[in-house]
């Protein structure tokens, strides 16, 4: 009786999560699972949390959109449903609200971006790893996550050596194969498929493309916007798509904000067919009846290029293009010039490398991780952030995710301690 009395009295030690990964993900992770009373250790690569973070803040932290849903979980493509459950927890309001909680108000921009008033991501960064600490959260910098050991502990490279840890359950929140100088290196790829984990291949998002220009167009316009031009593609599908929007040219090719949003149907598009062809129109706003008009007018002794300029509003760089696509005898056929105007091809021959862009689709598969993101062929261990199989353009959809996928995680972890 008496020890049957004991055994119930018993005070059980507080549970400890180890969350590997101390971007947006991991932090929020961190967060909830402190919130719910669970011991946890953060551990990041980098000699500092949030890296990532701050420099994607450097021209202005922008951290969700207002697009309402379900317009917002379309960004999310093939996965929208997925990540839609995950944005039913935690979503662009609940983002704004968390941030308001630190003092940082946010506006919406003329394109529908959310904003910090101020812009700055290093403020909010600095006053969330504070409070983190205030909370509880032990932060271990410097420690890079090797996997596990043969007695299931996981493994660390640290300054002094490689440290083993043990934890009642782990969060991975790794990130995808983007800016590997600030910790997103995909390097748990082949730790993971060593434990049978399903993984989509990392590959680039959210990208520029490379174009052959030539060397005369290369470096005499390189850097050069393209605005405003409506772009024109084709998706998987075959179903033709249009976008108005800005872009620029660069030595390698073409990058910005208008081709970041189309970019994965243009990589996808040159993994089935080892090409994609963008049109764009560089005269918005003039259709070919006027354009055939204007270029008709007697051109007084000046060269095409400059006719161009003066009769069809071009600047320099999409004078260029013109020349670059027919030639320098381009001026000898009026509707040629005409249709390519509205109508300029673009021949995409390859993504820009992982490592030089803004963000990675690939990762674990959505379908080798439970409702609470535990991995099915590692019980206890759950995966959040970019490191998952999912993708969105640019314009605040990404970190809005990060931070759903983190709060998914940690519900899972405390759901799946409590049974244990």
């Amino acid at each position: 009786m008496s020890s049957c009395s004991m055994s119930s009295s018993e005070v059980r030690p507080p549970r400890r999560v180890a969350v590997i990964g101390g971007g947006p993900a991991g932090l929020f992770a961190a967060e909830r699972l402190r919130a719910a009373g669970i011991d946890v250790d953060l551990y990041e690569a980098k000699g500092s949390p949030g890296r990532k973070f701050l420099i994607a803040g450097k021209g202005g932290l922008n951290l969700t959109h207002s697009d309402p849903r379900p317009l917002f979980d379309s960004r999310y493509r093939e996965q929208a449903a997925s990540v839609g459950q995950w944005l039913d927890g935690f979503d662009a309001q609940a983002l704004r609200d968390w941030a308001a909680g630190f003092g940082v108000d946010t506006y919406v921009g003329s394109s529908g971006r959310v904003f910090p008033v101020d812009r700055k991501a290093a403020p909010l960064l600095r006053g969330w790893v504070r409070r983190l600490k205030e909370q509880g959260v032990r932060l271990h910098v410097n420690h890079r996550w090797l996997g596990w050991g043969e007695d299931g502990a996981l493994r660390f490279a640290t300054e002094t050596g490689v440290l083993d840890v043990r934890a009642d359950a782990t969060v991975l929140a790794l990130g995808g194969g983007s800016w590997p100088q600030l910790g997103s290196d995909g390097a748990w790829v082949p730790v993971l498929q060593a434990r049978a984990v399903d993984i989509a291949p990392l590959q680039s998002a959210n990208c520029g493309f490379d174009v052959a220009w030539t060397p005369f167009f290369a470096q005499r316009h390189a850097g050069a916007p393209l605005k405003p031009v409506v772009a024109h593609w084709h998706g998987l599908d075959g179903e033709p798509r249009s976008l108005q929007g800005e872009c620029v040219a660069s030595e390698y090719g073409i990058e910005g904000s208008l081709i970041y949003a189309l970019s994965a149907d243009l990589r996808d598009t040159i993994n089935r067919d080892g090409h994609a062809t963008l049109w764009l129109d560089l005269v918005p706003g003039r259709d070919e009846a006027r354009l055939q008009s204007d270029l008709s007018q007697p051109r007084k002794g000046r060269s095409f290029g400059e006719h161009l300029r003066r009769q069809a509003g071009l600047d320099a760089v999409k004078t260029a293009l013109v020349f670059e696509t027919l030639g320098k005898d381009a001026g000898n056929d009026l509707a040629a010039v005409v249709t390519t105007l509205k109508h300029l091809p673009l021949r995409m021959l390859r993504p820009r490398p992982m490592a030089e862009v803004i963000s990675t689709a690939g990762g674990v598969r959505l379908d080798a991780l439970d409702d609470g993101l535990m991995l099915r062929a590692l019980p206890g261990v759950f995966c959040a952030g970019e490191m998952l199989d999912w993708e969105a353009p640019t314009g605040g959809y990404l970190l809005t995710a990060c931070y759903a996928s983190g709060l998914r995680a940690a519900e899972g972890v405390t759901a799946w301690l409590a049974t244990r």
